[in-house]
C-alpha cells in the first residue's frame, strides 16, 4: 500500500432565493493559490472535526453567516484541482430565503452574494460543484 499526502476541505454552496433569483454566496480569496479570485467558502478540516462541522466553522469564519442545516453534495477530489497538492472537497449545499449580512474574515478578503447566472471567474473547481448543486435544486 502506498503512502499518500492528501488533505480535506470543506466547500459550501449557500443558496438564497429571493423572488425567484437565486444568489449564491461567494468569498474573495485573501491568500494563494488564487489570491484575488471569487470562490466558494470553505477550507481546510480541523483535527476530530465532523465533516458537516468543518463547512458550518469555515462558512461562519470566512462570511459572519450561520447555517442550521446544510445538505452533503459529493466529495470532489480529481488530481490537480488545487495547486497545493492532493485535496479532496466535500461540497455542502444549503438553501437560505434571504441575503443575510456578511461579515468577511479569516482568509476571506470579502464576501458578496452573486445571481447563479452571473458569476464571475471561479477559483479551483467551484464552478463544477456549484453546477453539481444547481442539480439538487
Amino acid at each position: 500500500m502506498s503512502n499518500q499526502d492528501i488533505a480535506i476541505t470543506v466547500d459550501s454552496v449557500v443558496l438564497c432565493n429571493v423572488e425567484n433569483l437565486f444568489k449564491v454566496l461567494l468569498v474573495k480569496r485573501k491568500n494563494d493559490p488564487f489570491k484575488g479570485q471569487w470562490a466558494l467558502p470553505g477550507g481546510f478540516m480541523e483535527d476530530g472535526e465532523e465533516l458537516e462541522a468543518a463547512a458550518k466553522r469555515e462558512l461562519k469564519e470566512e462570511t459572519g453567516v450561520e447555517i442550521k442545516s446544510m445538505e452533503q453534495i459529493k466529495a470532489f477530489g480529481r488530481p490537480g484541482r488545487d495547486p497545493r497538492g492532493r485535496m479532496i472537497s466535500i461540497a455542502f449545499l444549503s438553501r437560505i430565503f434571504c441575503e443575510e449580512e456578511l461579515k468577511p474574515g479569516d482568509d476571506a478578503g470579502d464576501a458578496q452574494w452573486f445571481e447563479l447566472d452571473k458569476l464571475p471567474d471561479l477559483a479551483f473547481d467551484h464552478q463544477e460543484i456549484i453546477t453539481a448543486a444547481r442539480g439538487l435544486l
